[in-house]
This record gives C-alpha cells, sequence and structure tokens, in this order.
C-alpha cells in the first residue's frame, strides 16, 4: 500500500502541473475565441459553414489585427489618427486620466530599455529583522525624490498568493539587496507562498561569507 501510494503522488505530481496549464490556456483560447465570434459577421465566421468549431482562430485574428493595426500606426497618416484620437480623449474628464496612466505604464513596461521588473530584491518591511521580496519598478523622480536625501527606487511588494496586488515603496538604494534570482523565480516563490524556493547562484566565496557574517552577529550584538 505504501508503494501503491508513492506510485499515486507520483502520478499526481507529473500529471497536476500539465493538465493546469492545458486547461487554462484552454479556457484563454476559448474566452478570445467567443469573444471575437461575436465581433465577427455571420458571412466572414468559418464555423457558419465548418461542421466543426476551429479552435484558436480568435487568438490569430487577434494577433493580426494588432499587427495590423501596429503597422498602420507606423506610418504618417497612422500617426495622425492617433493623434486626433488622444485630442479627442484628452477633453473627457474621466477618460483622459485612465486612458493616461494606461499608456504610459504600457510604455514603460514594453519599452526595450525599460528597467521595470528587471531585478528582485529583498527589503526590510513591514519593519526591522522582517525580510520580504520586492521587485524593482524604475528609479525615483520628480517631487519624490527631490524630498529626500537618500537615492531611493521603486520597489513594488506584491502580495501572497495574488502577486498582482501589493504595495509600492520608495526605498533608499542602499537598503535594497539585489538576488541572482530571477523576475520569474521570484513571483513562483510569492504564488507559492515560500514553497518554491529557487536555488542560491551566488558564488561559493560570496555564500561562505554570509555564513561567517552571520556567525559573528550575536558576538557583535553582545
Amino acid at each position: 500500500m505504501g508503494r501503491l501510494r508513492a506510485y499515486f503522488l507520483a502520478g499526481i505530481l507529473v500529471t497536476a502541473p500539465v493538465a493546469i496549464t492545458l486547461y487554462l490556456a484552454w479556457a484563454v483560447i476559448n474566452l478570445i475565441d467567443t469573444a471575437v465570434s461575436q465581433l465577427l459577421p455571420a458571412q466572414y465566421n468559418p464555423e457558419n459553414y465548418l461542421p466543426f468549431s476551429v479552435p484558436g482562430l480568435g487568438v490569430v485574428i487577434v494577433i493580426v489585427a494588432l499587427t495590423l493595426t501596429g503597422a498602420l500606426t507606423a506610418g504618417v497618416i497612422g500617426r495622425l489618427v492617433v493623434r486626433a484620437g488622444e485630442a479627442v480623449l484628452a477633453r473627457m474628464p474621466v477618460v483622459r486620466s485612465v486612458y493616461g496612466a494606461t499608456k504610459q505604464i504600457l510604455e514603460t513596461v514594453l519599452a526595450n530599455q525599460s528597467s521595470a521588473f528587471r531585478e528582485v530584491v529583498l527589503v526590510e518591511y513591514p519593519r526591522r529583522g522582517i525580510w520580504t521580496l520586492g521587485f524593482i519598478t524604475g528609479h525615483t523622480q520628480g517631487e519624490v525624490q527631490d524630498l529626500t536625501v537618500d537615492d531611493v527606487v521603486n520597489v513594488f511588494i506584491p502580495t501572497t498568493p495574488n502577486p498582482t496586488s501589493g504595495f509600492l515603496l520608495f526605498v533608499p538604494r542602499s537598503d535594497l539587496h539585489v538576488l541572482e534570482m530571477t523576475v520569474e523565480e521570484g513571483i513562483k516563490m510569492v504564488v507559492s507562498g515560500g514553497i518554491v524556493t529557487p536555488p542560491d547562484r551566488r558564488p561559493a566565496a560570496a555564500r561562505r561569507a554570509t555564513v561567517e557574517e552571520r556567525s559573528r552577529a550575536p558576538e557583535t550584538v553582545e
């Protein structure tokens, strides 16, 4: 019975990640297909002519539409149309705030030279002696930086298990410990509540120095 139980758990460990991934991918594709099929005219929808549905058709249409939109807006006429549309949105009290903030965030994140979410850091929060993972979203600028003496950076502190919510902290750069783990590994650690822990990729000398510093800490306090 013990061996059978071990086989059963091994089967769960092998099949569960694959099944969950396929289910989520299928759910997203089905959601996009359903939304796009409702927008397509009946005469252009192939599902009205074929005896079976075409999975992924909506995803292909969305990718092609976004690519064509980018190609059209790259020209002179496209830029003029975009500017005219932005001028109209700028006159709408509520819409202009949402549009401006969304555009600025996307331009910052999708920029080729963007430093947003490129580094995982360790920061003492919410008090001294307690550490948490954070992600650097950029260098602090404007009034916040002008009112602080130290050189501070924007650090996003995600919550567990939903990393899309969290807190924005302005932390002095000297108080941050940049980690070797990737952003993906940091998100996995946050989502799993610490169950998934990436390995320590630091050189052996750096790890030994940390161990020696930790062993000398009680003597320093005394």
